[in-house]
């Protein structure tokens, strides 16, 4: 009997404790699809407002992930093939 009474007790509390939540992300990827396919001179004239990385084909990027940061990958023919937060 003590022993059920414990587990419903835990069952009890693991229920009110708050879930997280992800933050918000401020990043604009979302907004910038129309890159896509774009050449990446077209980056050249453009001015951001917050973190952006530019990733070229077969260049060393670092693992971390920043969900603020804008990344833009650049393919081998030098156009704009994604955006993404992170």
């Amino acid at each position: 009997m003590l022993m059920k009474l414990c587990l419903m007790a835990l069952v009890l509390l693991a229920s009110c404790v708050p879930q997280m939540q992800p933050a918000p992300t401020t990043c604009a990827a979302p907004q910038l699809q129309g890159l896509l396919g774009q050449p990446a001179t077209k980056l050249q004239v453009m001015r951001f407002a917050y973190q952006v990385r530019i990733i070229r084909r077969s260049r060393a990027v670092t693992m971390d992930y920043l969900p603020d940061r804008l990344n833009i990958e650049i393919d081998a023919d030098e156009k704009i093939s994604r955006v993404y937060c992170g």
